[in-house]
C-alpha cells in the first residue's frame, strides 16, 4: 500500500463522477465508477459498498478482488456490523478476527485488512463502504481514512438526490420517518411546521412558513392519500384546532410501504389470474379435443396432445408453487438442512427435468472434479429451472444458454449465461424484487409473474449462499449462484 493515497488519480477521475451526478446520471453505474476510482486512489485491491434497508444489508457494488461478493447479504445484527454501524465512523478491521462466513471467504482469497466507513443521511445510516488490503504490514493511514470518508460523503450526496438510489425500495431514508404536523390558517398559509414534517416532505421550515400548504387538505376529520412528486405517498388528516378561529391542524405520515404492499397484493391477484389462465386454457382445449375426436385422430396427434397436456400441467404445478411461496413472507422452507452434496450431479439431474425446448437450447459445460457444495440439494432443480427459464425469455430463439460451474477456496459457483437483451447495471438488484420487470411494456413482450428471481434469491440465501446478476461482456446476462464449499 502506498504511504499516501494517490490524490492526483482521484481528482482526475472525480471530475467525471461529479459531472455524471450533476447530469442526473447516478445510481449503480456511477457507483461502480466511484468504487473503481477509490480502489486505485486508496491502493486497495478491492472495494465493496453495502446498502442497508429494513430487511438488512446487501452488497450492491463490488470491484477488484472483492467482486465475488456482489449480491451477498449482510447480517446487520452481527457484533461486527453493530460495531461498524454505531461506533467510530471509520474503522480498520482485521478480517481473521471477525465472526461469520464472509471474513472466512475473504481471507481465503488473500484479503487481510478492511478499511470501512459508514454513510449517514438525515441522521440515518444508509450504507457502508469498504476497502480491502492483502497484508497487515501497511495499515491505512489517517489520510486513507480521510479519503474514504470523502468518497462516502459523495455517495451520501447521491442518495440525497435519489438518482437511482436507494437500489432497494425498503431503504431507511423513507421508511424510518415519523408523523409530520402543520398548523394552517384560514387561507391555507402554514404557521407551524414540526421537524418530522421536514423529514417526511423534505421541505424545511423556511421553505413553507407563511406559504401555502404544499399538498391538499382533506375534509375535516377525514383522511386523504396523496402522492408526492417524488413518488412517495402521504396519508393526511385534518381537524380544527381547538381554541382558535379558522385554524386547522394537519397531520401526515409516509405510507409508501403500505401502498407498495397494497399494490403488490392487487398485482398478485391480477398476475395469478392471468398466469393460471394460459396453461388451464391449453390443457382444457387439448383434453376436449381428445375427448371429442379420439377415434378420428391419428396416433401421433393423440400422443402430441398428451405430451402438451403433461408439459402444461407441469408448468401449472411450478407456477402454483411459485405463487404460494411468494405469498409466504417467511420464504420457501428448505426440505432439509444444508449438507454437502455433488453440485455437478444435481445440476445434470435438474437439466433432465427441464422442458424439451429448454434442454435443446442449454449448452452444458460442467467440470468433472468440482468440490462438493453445502446446501439443500433438492432445491437445485427449482433454481436451475427458474434461471434457465428467465434466460430463455429474454434471449433470441437461436442463441444458446450456457451452464458452467467452477469453485474457489471458499465457494462453489454455477452460472447461467445468455446472449439476450441483457440487464442494465441499474437493474441488477431490482430484478430480484417481487413482481418487478424492467419496463412497463415488458409484461406484454415478456409475460410472467415476476416471481422467479425473487424466489431464487430467497431459496439460496436460506442455504447461506447468494445470487447475483451482471451484464455479460458482448451482450446478454450472467446469473451467478454461490454456495459454501463443502
Amino acid at each position: 500500500m502506498p504511504a499516501r493515497p494517490d490524490y492526483a488519480t482521484f481528482i482526475a477521475g472525480h471530475a467525471e463522477v461529479i459531472e455524471r451526478i450533476n447530469a442526473g446520471d447516478a445510481g449503480l453505474p456511477t457507483l461502480d465508477i466511484l468504487l473503481q476510482l477509490a480502489q486505485s486512489a486508496l491502493g486497495a485491491v478491492g472495494m465493496t459498498f453495502a446498502e442497508y434497508g429494513l430487511s438488512g444489508g446487501r452488497i450492491i457494488a463490488a470491484t477488484g478482488a472483492a467482486d465475488w461478493s456482489l449480491g451477498r447479504p449482510i447480517d446487520t445484527e452481527s457484533p461486527t456490523s453493530m460495531r461498524m454501524l454505531t461506533g467510530l465512523r471509520t474503522q480498520v478491521l482485521t478480517l481473521d478476527r471477525i465472526e461469520g462466513t464472509f471474513p472466512h471467504q475473504a481471507t481465503g482469497r488473500g484479503l487481510h485488512t478492511m478499511l470501512s466507513t459508514r454513510l449517514s443521511l438525515a441522521g440515518m445510516v444508509i450504507g457502508s463502504l469498504h476497502a480491502f488490503y492483502p497484508s497487515v504490514d501497511d495499515l491505512p493511514t489517517i489520510e486513507h481514512h480521510t479519503l474514504i470518508e470523502f468518497v462516502g460523503t459523495n455517495l451520501a450526496h447521491m442518495y440525497g438526490h435519489q438518482a437511482g438510489l436507494p437500489v432497494h425500495g425498503d431503504g431507511p431514508v423513507v421508511a424510518a420517518l415519523t408523523d409530520g404536523l402543520a398548523i394552517i390558517d384560514y387561507d391555507r398559509k402554514v404557521r407551524l411546521w414540526n421537524p418530522a414534517a421536514e423529514q417526511v416532505t423534505g421541505l424545511s421550515q423556511a421553505d413553507v412558513l407563511n406559504a401555502t400548504l404544499p399538498f391538499p387538505i382533506p375534509v375535516l376529520n377525514q383522511t386523504l392519500d396523496h402522492r408526492l412528486a417524488d413518488g412517495r405517498w402521504l396519508r393526511i388528516a385534518a381537524s380544527e384546532l381547538t381554541g382558535t378561529v379558522d385554524s386547522v391542524v394537519v397531520t401526515f405520515r409516509d405510507i409508501s410501504d403500505q401502498h407498495r404492499r397494497e399494490g403488490d397484493r392487487d398485482l398478485f391477484v391480477a398476475l395469478t389470474s392471468h398466469e393460471l389462465r394460459t396453461p388451464v386454457t391449453v390443457i382444457k382445449g387439448y383434453a376436449d379435443t381428445l375427448n371429442s375426436h379420439w377415434d378420428e385422430l391419428p396416433e401421433y396427434e393423440r400422443r402430441h396432445a398428451a405430451d402438451v397436456i403433461g408439459q402444461r400441467a407441469g408448468e401449472l404445478a411450478r407456477l402454483v408453487d411459485r405463487l404460494l411461496s411468494s405469498a409466504d413472507e417467511a420464504g420457501p422452507a428448505a426440505s432439509s438442512p444444508p449438507a454437502p452434496f455433488d453440485l455437478v450431479e444435481a445440476l445434470r439431474l435438474a437439466e433432465r427435468d427441464l422442458p424439451t425446448a429448454l434442454r435443446r437450447r442449454l449448452l452444458v459445460r460442467l467440470p468433472v472434479d468440482l468440490p462438493k457444495a453445502v446446501g439443500d440439494r433438492s432445491t437445485i432443480t427449482t433454481i436451475l429451472t427458474e434461471l434457465v427459464t428467465n434466460a430463455d425469455k429474454y434471449s433470441g430463439d437461436g442463441s444458446p444458454i450456457e451452464l458452467t460451474a467452477h469453485s474457489d477456496e471458499r465457494t462453489v459457483v454455477f452460472r447461467v449465461s445468455d446472449r439476450g437483451i441483457g440487464v442494465r447495471p441499474e437493474h441488477v438488484e431490482r430484478a430480484f424484487d417481487r413482481f418487478w420487470q424492467a419496463e412497463s411494456g415488458d409484461r406484454r413482450r415478456y409475460p410472467g409473474a415476476g416471481l422467479g428471481l425473487y424466489l431464487v434469491r430467497r431459496v439460496i440465501e436460506r442455504q447461506n449462499g447468494w445470487v447475483s446478476l451482471r451484464p455479460r461482456d458482448g451482450g446478454g446476462t450472467v446469473a451467478e449462484v454461490r454456495l459454501p464449499r463443502g
